[in-house]
């Protein structure tokens, strides 16, 4: 399955994910546990697939590689979940902290272009990643700009999903996206459980309700996480990224038949640009390729 493809699967997941996490955490006092909870089930569903099936790629891992994923492990599958729930904690409005973490894609294309030689962007790709942050605007910006505590920690944790996302493209040209993933949350999920245990906040004393949100949750996050390293490891990061914003129009709909207030007129054509954006994206490599081959045979 092509990189795009791959990224289609990961944002229609993430869709579905994004709404079920919503009814699922309001089962919980404390979201930091819940997430934590949630990594580590799926972290060691994936060390033990890769335990298992992977084990010989795994003893072939050289130093580098290793480094890569702890990297992963700290940069993305802990501290940035650390972060933004502390910074949600800290009395920011859910709408801000949905809008700074959107922003994502602005810094994955910032970091590509800084790390990752290989993925230029085009003319047309710049113009849709313009087209798309007028999507984002239109979809719920801010209505002042704040810049306390809260809102710090969750763009922090922004700009280390994106560092994530550079680093992971990086890795995965040797190293296969399953141990790439394993290590992802593998890792993150230890300094997890380190920092809810230091803090007093680890417990498993769940009620069955909550250990059924947890089970379902872990099973979309397993599938978002397989798919979208799945994608990094054959598709540009920037364009990867785009492509997953088409989950929020997924989430809007359930939400829509969830009995949730339709969106505004304003809303409605976000959504709209966000998809034209996500589109061209997919359409350009190959608008791109036809050109170079009808450039060829006229040669």
């Amino acid at each position: 399955m092509s990189g795009i493809r791959l990224a289609l699967l990961a944002a229609a997941v993430s869709g579905v994910s994004i709404f079920v996490n919503a009814q699922a955490v309001s089962a919980f006092q404390n979201a930091t546990l819940f997430t934590t909870l949630k990594n580590v089930i799926v972290g060691a569903a994936l060390v033990a697939v890769v335990l298992v099936w992977r084990r010989a790629d795994v003893r072939g891992l050289a130093k580098r590689q290793w480094a890569g994923l702890a990297a992963l492990g700290v940069v993305g599958g802990s501290i940035p979940f650390v972060l933004f729930f502390e910074g949600l904690a800290r009395s920011v409005n859910a709408g801000d902290a949905s809008f700074i973490h959107k922003t994502l894609f602005v810094w994955v294309a910032l970091g590509a272009l800084a790390f990752l030689p290989r993925e230029r962007l085009g003319s047309g790709q710049l113009a849709a990643l313009g087209v798309l942050l007028v999507a984002q605007l239109l979809l719920g910006a801010p209505k002042s700009v704040n810049a306390g505590a809260g809102e710090l920690m969750i763009l922090a944790a922004t700009l280390l999903w994106s560092a994530e996302i550079v680093i992971a493209r990086r890795l995965l040209p040797s190293t296969s996206s399953v141990i790439a993933s394993a290590g992802r949350m593998g890792g993150g999920a230890l300094v997890l459980l380190a920092y809810t245990g230091a803090t007093g906040q680890l417990t498993l004393a769940l009620s069955p309700l909550q250990w059924s949100w947890l089970a379902i949750t872990a099973i979309l996050l397993l599938a978002f996480v397989s798919s979208w390293y799945a994608a990094l490891e054959r598709a540009p990061a920037t364009a990867v990224t785009c492509v997953l914003t088409l989950g929020a129009p997924i989430t809007a709909a359930l939400a829509l038949l969830a009995g949730r207030p339709a969106p505004s007129p304003l809303q409605l054509a976000g959504y709209a640009l966000l998809c034209l954006a996500a589109l061209a994206f997919i359409a350009l490599p190959h608008l791109a390729a036809s050109r170079r081959a009808r450039e060829a045979g006229a040669a």
